[in-house]
């Protein structure tokens, strides 16, 4: 009876069993060609937090909210490591023009709709713009993770530069949409906010996180290289990860985006030759699924299922926005790129909502700001229509726009 009261042991068989269950629908969602981060987040949702019918939840919103960036670190190093840099300089250029004035239009546009909606409700105040400004940041930034999955089928016949373009435009839009939530919830705090400091803020984010990631993995690298004990195939996963986790953390003190670092670090690691990149990439491709299934459940256990249908409204309007202005910011931003329109269109329909804006809503709601508690159930119901919908509809979409190749065809050139 001692042991069913211990809370450790009742952690362990909690989060173990949801772990596995996690797993299991994980497969499933790739059997019957679903996202499986939305069977895992639905997961997180049904189970009810207060599984010990206490007052204290199985995971707190202060426990979730320190948690949520380590799994990001991990997600997006597995990234880097497994990214082909040589292939991926024909997309740089492209993607990064939507990682930063994308993130910016996108941020602005979908701020812009909820003060229509505010004033059109007759609720508009401005004293709600850091709310506005909020809402518009956390639904900026997208997710590859999603998207790559249920295009996993099409591998090899689909052009390879958009898939490079999913992937890295996800992969670095991620601190700018950080920094411009960050700045809302001071504005939010009452802290002033000068343009110099919003400029200051985004270079320093970017800067500092891609050069102490170039950095960092240029010394894991070296440090690997020289020592044949650390690169044994038992060895290698435990100190890049261990490595890594200094980096992260490092990188967050100097004010830099851990998040960033940890896909240049990844990029350096994976496209070098100090190391067993097979035993690497093993290693960290269960890293980043424990971490991913793990921050999806987690996030779903943290909001309560009815606060997820009273924002169902408000989201549907604000997923519709996002559709048309990510329309407009691709169109815009692509127009004289090598894309053509069929993979323009496509690109378009790619933005996926993901793990991010949850994190960073969360973020909200441990925060001074009044408004806080109401962005965690809005961007989970953002999310979930995106999967629903977008998630049904890429692999069609994709053959409708004439971008797949019969399987007997090889790969697009």
């Amino acid at each position: 009876m001692n042991g069913l009261q211990d809370p450790v042991a009742l952690y362990l068989i909690a989060f173990g069993g949801l772990l596995l269950a996690a797993v299991l629908l994980d497969d499933l969602a790739d059997r019957v060609k679903l996202p499986g981060i939305l069977l895992v987040l639905a997961l997180g949702l049904l189970v009810d937090n207060d599984i010990r019918g206490t007052s204290e939840p199985l995971l707190s919103l202060v426990r979730a909210n320190n948690s949520r960036q380590a799994p990001l670190v991990l997600v997006l190093f597995f990234g880097g490591l497994t990214t082909n840099w040589s292939r991926m300089k024909a997309v740089v250029q492209s993607a990064a023009r939507l990682a930063t004035v994308g993130v910016l239009i996108t941020a602005g546009l979908i701020s812009l709709f909820v003060i229509g909606v505010l004033q059109l409700e007759g609720r508009w105040d401005p004293a709600l713009m850091a709310k506005v400004l909020f809402i518009g940041a956390m639904l900026s930034s997208t997710d590859a993770s999603a998207a790559l999955s249920l295009l996993r089928p099409l591998a090899g016949r689909m052009p390879q530069k958009v898939l490079d373009l999913i992937e890295v435009e996800s992969t670095i839009n991620d601190p700018m949409a950080v920094v411009l939530a960050g700045l809302a919830l001071a504005l939010a705090g009452g802290e002033g906010i000068a343009t110099e400091a919003l400029v200051t803020d985004v270079v320093r984010q970017f800067l500092l996180g891609g050069l102490l990631g170039f950095i960092g993995g240029s010394l894991i690298s070296q440090l690997l290289r020289g020592s044949s004990s650390l690169n044994r195939g038992s060895m290698l996963p435990v100190v890049s990860l261990a490595l890594l986790l200094v980096l992260s953390g490092g990188t967050t003190v100097m004010g830099g985006s851990p998040l960033l670092a940890a896909y240049v670090a990844g990029l350096v690691l994976g496209n070098g030759t100090s190391t067993d990149q097979q035993v690497l990439e093993e290693a960290h491709s269960s890293f980043a699924k424990m971490a991913e299934l793990m921050l999806f459940l987690c996030l779903g256990l943290v909001v309560e299922p009815n606060d997820v249908v009273r924002a169902a409204g408000l989201a549907l309007a604000l997923f519709v926005a996002m559709q048309l202005v990510r329309w407009l910011m691709v169109q815009l931003l692509l127009l004289r790129s090598s894309f053509s329109p069929k993979e323009r269109r496509f690109i378009c329909w790619t933005g996926l909502r993901g793990a991010v804006p949850i994190a960073m809503a969360i973020q909200a709601w441990n925060s001074t700001a009044s408004w806080g508690k109401l962005m965690p159930p809005l961007a989970l119901s953002v999310v979930l229509l995106g999967l629903l919908i977008q998630g049904f509809a890429l692999v069609p979409i994709a053959h409708r726009l004439g971008l797949v190749l019969p399987s007997d065809e090889g790969q697009p050139t």
